[in-house]
């Protein structure tokens, strides 16, 4: 990922790529961050979850603007101590919720005024990277957001399973997700499947929405004078992660408001660590 990254930011004026730090000197000119801190204005963290917290909180000390990847951190008492530095230090704290830059998200967003019910399908092939994690805190955390997002309500209430398949954590998880508004969640999320999956669905009283986020084709189902109408639309050709470093370079700037802050990261890492949780504990009753 921090390869992507710094292809993204290397193309975007006004910004110069200063270093690319990587233990492996193959990938990076740089082995250790701690050189380049005095160096730069601004950092994107892309290494293992277990690793946010302390690079994050370095550069933070030192006045630097931070897009940190998904998950945040760890825990949340991690979480809580960079929001609050970033707050201290008034520098950007920005998680790495790609998907909120979808374009087909974003058109599916604009149409939803008061989503009843949200149902995501997230599907993967097994992979080493990420995999320092569950399932939950590596693809479904991003369908945990997009439904915070949504539903712009506290959640109420939360159940879930799962299952360990080709790791020694959570490779299978469903979580449903109840909101104080009375919209709710069912979500699921695999990482030993032979196809990538990306599927969306939101329903309010008028509308039905179905969104492939992978392919960036969106469908519309609502009835009119009795008959249903239906309409398709095609939001492919994106570059979500283009347009995520765009929108770290713009807050850093000063020039828009963070879109995806501390906060909000926080709170897609709270309802994971909640789900995570869960499924263990019902992995235990039955084991």
């Amino acid at each position: 990922m921090g390869r992507l990254h710094a292809q993204k930011l290397e193309r975007i004026d006004g910004v110069e790529l200063a270093a690319v730090v990587d233990r492996d000197p193959s990938r990076g000119l740089v082995s250790d961050y701690k050189k380049i801190l005095d160096q730069v204005q601004a950092v994107v963290i892309a290494v293992p979850t277990d690793q946010h917290y302390d690079i994050a909180r370095a550069c933070l000390d030192k006045g630097l603007h931070v897009l940190v990847e998904k998950p945040m951190t760890v825990t949340l008492e991690q979480a809580d101590d960079l929001i609050s530095i970033a707050s201290q230090r008034k520098r950007v704290l920005q998680a790495g919720h790609v998907e909120r830059h979808n374009r087909a998200f974003a058109a599916l967003s604009a149409r939803m005024d008061r989503p009843l019910y949200i149902e995501a399908e997230r599907l993967s092939a097994f992979k080493q990277r990420g995999s320092e994690v569950d399932v939950v805190l590596d693809l479904m955390i991003h369908d945990l957001d997009l439904a915070l997002a949504l539903a712009k309500s506290s959640v109420t209430q939360v159940s879930a399973c799962g299952f360990q398949v080709l790791s020694r954590d959570i490779d299978i998880a469903n979580a449903r997700v109840e909101f104080a508004n009375g919209c709710v969640a069912n979500l699921s999320a695999s990482r030993v499947s032979q196809a990538p999956v990306r599927k969306f669905r939101v329903f309010q009283p008028d509308l039905y929405v179905s969104a492939d986020l992978q392919a960036g084709r969106l469908r519309f189902v609502r009835q009119v004078n009795g008959a249903i109408e239906e309409q398709e639309e095609s939001h492919a050709g994106g570059d979500a992660l283009a347009v995520q470093m765009e929108c770290f370079v713009k807050a850093a700037l000063g020039k828009s408001p963070v879109p995806v802050d501390g906060h909000a990261g926080r709170e897609a890492l709270r309802l994971g660590i909640e789900v995570g949780r869960l499924v263990r504990e019902r992995l235990q009753k039955f084991a």
